[in-house]
């Protein structure tokens, strides 16, 4: 196993498992803080270095939580988290990657595999919050060595993760799931997919009904700036619907015919990019969004309505009619 500039003998929690933290970073600042922090809500480190100890051929094995801050991705390094994003999918661990709103497209261009959480330019809280919301979903691990204060914090750090995904369910109301439990946020049209028609003997048989065009991509920038306008009279984050407006800037883009980065996307959610990462991701495992690669630059993606929701939304706006434009 490599050197380390920190370690800790790893704990067993109440199941016998044993959870702990890698920490990978060149800044030694970030490194410190992001090692302090781990300690502070009960988590050992297994391992605190540079990003080259990761990569190396005696990179120490994975833990269940690894931790890399890279803010500046060179060709080299986007292929190596590349490497690193299968290595962790295969182990089942879990992987936070930190970087900048500059290297954003490459850095999520190479992680498709793990699930990882990405954070851009992330406040201490938020990467502590990351962490949280591991901690959270294991039943497994054990806090009760904790002190009351510390998890009345680790609570209030995975607060902010419950409140969006309550958010997401009212997109679409329970009544609206199937017998089987479909998912809550599947867009539904407004009407049927396949109407009744009368052939000559009287006789009823289904044919599908067409599909309104999307709206003109005039249109919907115009209500994305009428929605924007509102921040110069009002706070912004009283109006945040981030789901929203990344839907109608993507309806738009695909009525133009243009392909939308990552980067792009997140500035259309007028939320901070690590916010809008979350809802990319919730958006893309509801159905809505998916990730489109660039034939030019296996490296890069873009994202994309899927047909499901462009479908939605044409007939959202063809409902609308003349009225889409009082939309804000």
């Amino acid at each position: 196993m490599a050197q380390s500039d920190f370690s800790y003998a790893s704990r067993d929690n109440a199941a016998g498992m044993k959870m702990s933290v890698s920490v990978y970073a060149d800044r030694l600042h970030v490194r410190a803080m992001l090692t302090d922090d781990a300690v502070a809500i009960g988590l050992p480190v297994l391992h605190s270095g540079g990003l080259d100890g990761l990569f190396c051929a005696d990179s120490p094995p994975l833990p269940q939580i690894v931790v890399v801050d890279c803010p500046d991705a060179s060709a080299d390094r986007l292929a190596q988290l590349a490497e690193l994003d299968v290595r962790v999918a295969q182990a089942g661990t879990n992987l936070i990657v930190s970087t900048s709103v500059a290297s954003l497209d490459g850095v999520f261009g190479c992680l498709d595999q793990s699930g990882a959480q990405i954070l851009v330019d992330p406040s201490r809280a938020e990467r502590t919050l990351a962490i949280g919301r591991i901690m959270a979903r294991d039943p497994h691990l054990r806090v009760a060595e904790l002190s009351e204060e510390d998890r009345l914090t680790l609570l209030r750090l995975t607060e902010q993760v419950s409140e969006m995904a309550a958010r997401l369910d009212r997109i679409v109301p329970p009544a609206a799931l199937d017998e089987e439990g479909g998912s809550a946020f599947r867009l539904e049209s407004p009407r049927p997919a396949f109407a009744p028609a009368s052939d000559a003997d009287g006789s009823e048989r289904l044919i599908r009904s067409a599909r309104p065009p999307l709206p003109d991509p005039r249109l919907i920038r115009r209500i994305i700036r009428q929605r924007q306008l509102r921040k110069r009279f009002f706070e912004g984050d009283l109006f945040a619907d981030p789901a929203w407006d990344m839907l109608l800037d993507l309806t738009a883009a695909r009525a133009e015919h243009v392909r939308v980065s990552v980067t792009s996307l997140c500035i259309a959610s007028a939320v901070p990019p690590t916010t809008a990462l979350r809802w990319i991701g919730q958006l893309t495992d509801a159905g809505l969004f998916q990730r489109v690669e660039d034939e030019a630059d296996r490296r890069r993606v873009f994202i994309a309505l899927t047909d499901q929701a462009a479908d939605a939304m044409a007939r959202y706006f063809a409902e609308l009619g003349s009225n889409a434009v009082r939309l804000v």
